[in-house]
């Protein structure tokens, strides 16, 4: 139990985020009901026979609604479920390993440092375990529910189920069997490095801990997910005593601020022939944390719609990691800016994978050794095979490792969407996907009274998980091609790999890529993937020639030790199968209840809901929530 001070702080700040998912709740309905006006308007028409074709695309994007197409209780009661199973990841915290008196460590930084940082693996069991046992687990029954819901939604819209409609945005009806076409493109490539990683982790922790041929346990990854492994470089750097890029000391050295490191990026942007920054991006955004407000310092990019108002907010540290952020972010408003003359429903990329691609294509520029000693932050440069194979393994525990991950949570969510996973089966299935992808367990037995997805945050924020996939294949598309048009790669010239590539400076580079932003959604992606890389499908061929080099140097390696290449299946289940207690839909009921009780006791009767006065009602039953949900935890 923690001491009266930390519980009432916590019991502050949990009152906090309450009130701003209230605000946020209202926010939505108020939303919804203007995209409901605005639908039943659109459908109206008949648009299958129109005879411009531009026009006919924008009404039959319109003309589907999302949940804003359900009745108002259902709306209201899908939205009050996202909003709390947001509130109870964004609020869980766990206690000390051995202090249990010491607890408040929150996600973000305690826990995801220690992840990242610990040895010891009774510590990352235990910080493992109990961010599960206070997120995902809370969530389950709520989970359930809004999965129900969510189908139903998507029946009105006219599509078979929720994953179904989240599909719809690639407009490709073989997407599905697309994305594991890729993945079996990708995955010997990953099999090599995980054989790689594992031996490592053997020789750190032992073979009691770390087997020759199974999955890794899953806590020992420098994540709290495992999606990303580049936390646990240090435990494995082929050549230790040759460095790998990290400028983050000359950044300090040289007095950079915030500032000048976003100027830095807005002139490589300039030197592609792109937009420079307006005006309103350097008086609005926010590029350092505010001394006197708390925000969520997660870095992002806005749109304010009106043509000229774009900024980042961003809490920017003096690291190369915040450097390669800021040019990555710029990446986003560099694409608001070109695709701002396009009609408002085109006004997003090409599909949802596009944004983020390309401010990973730029980045992958930007965060080379040729790049960095062009802008005077690394003054010994040299090309060394040596420090190359350190600098693409530090690479490929960001991007190759990440990839399985990127596919399987959105696979888990699809059949979960469309029956083909019960919710008796939710955690079992996604440990089934966990390993067979990934090649990861978890560190103790798991159950069905689990949840363990939920400790993800798009899980819980209901967030489509594959556009980071797709993101992570097609960044090397637009690279390489990128790479080609600045002279910057040739496939038949040794000399000049994909690696090293730095399209700073390409004005023909430039061109291309704003060609494709300016196009913005109004065509299907396969033509604005065509407009740069004159290819219409996605393609991980550029991935694995990026890390050519690295596979190569993996396979050498892993037969020099006679290292089992895969993973064998465990003989002892990860994840016990055992029915959950069926009690979901009778504590949402109570949940409910509980908002409409105090809703008729204030006198509002639900106008806080949609968009009335300012109301009391709305976050009295917010509290409720809280409250019937502890109960249900302490039982």
């Amino acid at each position: 139990m923690a001491p009266p001070f930390m519980a009432h702080r916590y019991a502050v700040k949990e009152f906090l985020i309450v009130r701003r998912y209230c605000k946020l709740l209202k926010a939505k309905l108020k939303f919804a009901k203007f995209q409901k006006d605005a639908w039943v308007n659109v459908t109206s028409f008949d648009f299958s026979d129109f005879q411009d074709a531009d026009l006919q695309r924008q009404f039959k994007i319109m003309s589907v609604l999302g949940t804003a197409v359900l009745p108002e209780k259902k709306l209201e009661e899908i939205n009050i479920i996202e909003s709390h199973m947001e509130t109870k990841y964004s609020t869980a915290q766990i206690c000390h390993f051995k202090n249990h008196l010491k607890c408040g460590l929150s996600l973000e930084p305690a826990l995801t440092r220690i992840m990242a940082r610990a040895r010891r693996p009774e510590i990352l069991e235990h910080v493992w375990t109990q961010w599960r046992l206070k997120s995902g687990k809370e969530i389950r029954n709520l989970f359930r529910k809004h999965v129900e819901i969510s189908n139903e939604a998507a029946k009105l819209n006219g599509y078979p189920d929720m994953g179904a409609y989240w599909l719809r945005a690639y407009e490709t009806p073989t997407f599905k069997e697309d994305v594991e076409e890729l993945w079996q493109q990708i995955k010997p490539l990953y099999d090599q490095l995980h054989a790689y990683v594992r031996r490592a982790l053997r020789e750190h922790y032992g073979k009691e801990l770390v087997s020759a041929k199974g999955p890794i346990p899953v806590h020992l990854l420098g994540n709290m997910w495992a999606q990303n492994w580049g936390n646990i470089m240090n435990l494995m750097t082929p050549f230790p005593e040759k460095s790998y890029v990290d400028v983050t000391a000359a950044l300090k050295n040289q007095s950079f601020t915030a500032k000048r490191m976003f100027e830095l990026a807005d002139q490589f942007f300039q030197n592609l022939g792109l937009n420079p920054m307006p005006n309103e991006f350097w008086e609005k955004s926010i590029i350092e944390k505010p001394e006197d407000k708390t925000i969520i310092c997660h870095a992002s990019a806005w749109d304010f719609c009106n043509g000229k108002d774009y900024r980042i907010k961003q809490c920017t540290d003096i690291t190369m990691k915040d450097f390669i952020t800021v040019h990555h972010e710029m990446g986003h408003i560099q694409y608001f800016m070109q695709y701002k003359d396009q009609p408002l429903i085109y006004r997003e990329g090409a599909n949802p994978g596009f944004h983020e691609a390309v401010g990973d294509a730029i980045a992958l520029s930007v965060s080379t050794p040729k790049h960095m000693h062009k802008v005077g932050l690394l003054n010994d440069y040299v090309d060394d095979p040596e420090a190359e194979i350190n600098y693409l393994l530090d690479m490929a525990l960001d991007k190759v490792a990440f990839l399985p991950f990127g596919y399987l949570v959105d696979l888990w969510r699809w059949n979960v969407f469309n029956g083909s996973i019960s919710w008796r089966d939710y955690n079992c299935e996604w440990w089934k996907l966990r390993e067979n992808y990934q090649g990861v367990k978890a560190p103790n037995l798991r159950t069905e009274e689990d949840f363990d997805p939920g400790s993800k945050y798009h899980i819980a924020a209901n967030v489509p998980y594959i556009r980071y996939f797709v993101s992570y294949v097609i960044q090397f598309q637009f690279h390489r091609a990128l790479c080609q048009a600045a002279g910057q790669f040739d496939p038949n010239n040794p000399e000049m790999p994909l690696h090293r590539c730095d399209i700073d400076g390409s004005k023909v580079a430039g061109k291309l890529l704003k060609d494709m932003l300016q196009m913005g959604s109004s065509r299907p992606w396969p033509e604005a993937l065509e407009k740069v890389t004159g290819q219409m499908k996605m393609d991980a061929s550029a991935l694995r020639e990026y890390f050519k080099p690295l596979e190569d140097w993996l396979k050498k390696k892993n037969q020099e030790n006679n290292e089992f290449v895969g993973w064998e299946e465990e003989t002892q289940p990860s994840c016990l199968r055992r029915a959950a207690e069926d009690e979901g839909l009778n504590v949402i009921s109570r949940v409910l209840t509980a908002g409409n009780s105090i809703a008729s006791l204030t006198g509002d009767n639900g106008a806080g809901y949609l968009g009335g006065r300012p109301s009391v009602s709305l976050l009295a039953a917010a509290f409720s929530v809280l409250l019937v949900f502890q109960g249900l935890q302490r039982r």
